[in-house]
């Protein structure tokens, strides 16, 4: 089959059009602009154009698209025209999980690391996640398994067509409400309906929407695990914990980390014992763009996070804090992109709130993520924290620097710095753009 999919340099479309290469399609695929991403794609033998035009629907037999195209996209416009199959990511899932065995992982947030560590687990299974493993240094794992380690996106509802066969919920709380038009109702049943479509359910048990729900769930807390604590090995940052007579050690600092390890290994232990388990968990290290250190030196370390919901950035902010003392380091400065203006707005004092940790804070301009632009008074709300503003960040070795009209107005070169943002904040700080 020939597929051709639009937007393929998102992270979840990018994901599904490898895996399709692998098990034998002929894969191309567009984009709105060149990333880092859209290169390896080329590398990897997929063609990739950029931008959108009608032109690049050459004669594929589907077109898949992402979920934020819009109907007048020239591809989308003329493979209709022309009779060409047109179906959205979550349309297409079907293709990819109705003949596997799926270990499909959702949730609000720890989903993309649950789902790498079970991937890193279950090793010989296929995998497709939200995130790129520094495990296996991609998306997508294809060892042509009966098992697939899937990310299930609960942001279009498409978590419900994943074919679950062990379905795992890291949390439940209210997110992307616009595709659940602001329906608390709607937005449960969707995670209900996932968990009664899988044969082996495992779950947040500290939930409040799990709690009250009665059928059968295997239900996991933060409780159960022992003698919590944090180290660093071999200059790598390690949270190690005791659960049923086992002592397991996962990469990163946190007791967020702990639950999203415990459900890992509830998935896991379905398929394999516990000693392998222990052992394999240990493979993991971690996904680019979650407390990825990017630099660590004697007085100064740089972190990139993907976090981008107050809950997550809360949670990143104190296992910064625990690393930062741990390597003798006092400061931390966190620089913020918010990520959308509808989540901006709709979690404005939760991200006022989240930020207390930072001992200085540096906000950029709203990731816009196809939104129309809406006027925020960040200076007023967040005064409390004596912001700076910037309008990108530069780094030059042990160097970052703020911009702002095209003119750098300051340093930071010591301290912990941590960047939190799902937009192009991650390549600021790599230096990639």
């Amino acid at each position: 089959m020939k597929i051709h999919f639009v937007g393929i340099g998102g992270i979840g479309l990018s994901g599904l059009a490898r895996y399709m290469k692998k098990r034998g399609c002929e894969i191309s695929g567009s984009d709105i602009a060149e990333t880092k991403l859209t290169k390896q794609l080329r590398n990897e033998g997929i063609e990739v154009n950029i931008p959108h035009s009608a032109s690049n629907i050459k004669k594929p037999d589907l077109v898949v698209h992402t979920a934020v195209a819009k109907p007048d996209n020239p591809e989308l416009v003329e493979a209709k025209n022309r009779g060409i199959k047109v179906l959205s990511r979550r349309g297409f899932l079907p293709y990819v999980v109705n003949d596997k065995k799926v270990l499909a992982v959702c949730g609000a947030h720890g989903k993309s690391t649950t789902s790498a560590m079970l991937a890193s687990i279950v090793k010989d299974s296929d995998a497709i996640i939200g995130a790129e493993s520094k495990d296996f240094g991609s998306n997508m794992r294809y060892k042509n398994s009966e098992y697939l380690v899937f990310e299930a996106d609960e942001s279009d509802g498409s978590f419900v067509d994943t074919n679950p066969y062990i379905a795992v919920v890291t949390n439940t709380e209210p997110e992307h409400m616009e595709f659940y038009n602001h329906d608390l109702d709607l937005f449960y049943s969707h995670y209900k309906e996932f968990l009664k479509k899988a044969p082996i359910r495992i779950a947040n048990a500290d939930d409040e929407f799990i709690k009250k729900l009665d059928f059968n769930i295997k239900k996991v807390s933060i409780k159960d695990a022992k003698n919590i604590r944090f180290e660093i090995i071999e200059g790598k940052p390690k949270t190690i914990f005791e659960y049923k007579n086992y002592e397991f050690e996962v990469y990163g600092f946190g007791e967020h980390l702990v639950l999203d390890a415990l459900l890992a290994i509830e998935a896991a232990s379905e398929l394999m014992d516990m000693g392998e388990i222990q052992k394999n968990i240990k493979k993991y290290q971690g996904i680019k763009k979650r407390f990825d250190v990017l630099k660590h030196n004697e007085d100064f370390i740089l972190i990139d996070d993907y976090g981008h919901h107050p809950t997550e950035i809360k949670a990143t902010l104190h296992s910064a804090r625990i690393y930062a003392k741990l390597n003798g380091i006092d400061k931390i400065t966190a620089i913020w992109q918010p990520h959308k203006y509808s989540r901006t707005i709709d979690n404005l004092e939760a991200f006022v709130e989240c930020f207390n940790e930072a001992d200085e804070l540096v906000i950029l301009p709203v990731w816009e993520a196809g939104e129309e632009k809406i006027d925020i008074d960040f200076e007023k709300y967040f005064s409390k924290h004596s912001p700076s503003f910037a309008d990108r960040v530069y780094v030059d070795g042990n160097n970052i620097m703020l911009s702002k009209s095209g003119k750098i107005f300051k340093h930071i070169d010591e301290g912990l710095v941590i960047g939190f943002g799902a937009g192009d904040i991650t390549y600021q700080l790599r230096g990639v753009i």
